[in-house]
């Protein structure tokens, strides 16, 4: 996949996180953004290695989101709260997953066009 529409993948992205938390409040909104996220990191690991097979990236973006989630098991500094959060929930695991499974299955889609 060509770089820059890996990077507009992710510009839309933070969008429709940004848009979601907007225009929703409650379980909705927390989840999809939280799937989101995945998908966000699913994004970065693609354009920092644009060969990476969807599933090892799909793996990659799901592990790092729950190293993230259980890092709130302890305190994360002040400063990094607002993007590593600061309350474990355990749903929030299955929802990375999710995201990355998402990701995954549209970047399969995508190279098999």
């Amino acid at each position: 996949m060509p770089r820059w529409s890996v990077l507009a993948a992710a510009v839309v992205t933070v969008m429709a996180g940004l848009g979601v938390r907007l225009l929703w409040d409650g379980p909705f909104a927390k989840y999809s953004g939280d799937a989101l996220y995945t998908v966000l990191i699913y994004l970065l690991i693609v354009l920092v290695l644009p060969r990476v097979r969807p599933v090892w990236a799909a793996l990659g973006a799901t592990g790092l989101s729950w190293a993230i989630e259980f890092a709130q098991l302890w305190e994360i500094p002040p400063l990094l709260r607002p993007l590593l959060g600061s309350t474990f929930n355990p749903p929030d695991l299955f929802w990375y997953a999710v995201g990355a499974a998402v990701a995954g299955a549209v970047h399969l889609r995508c190279l098999f066009r």
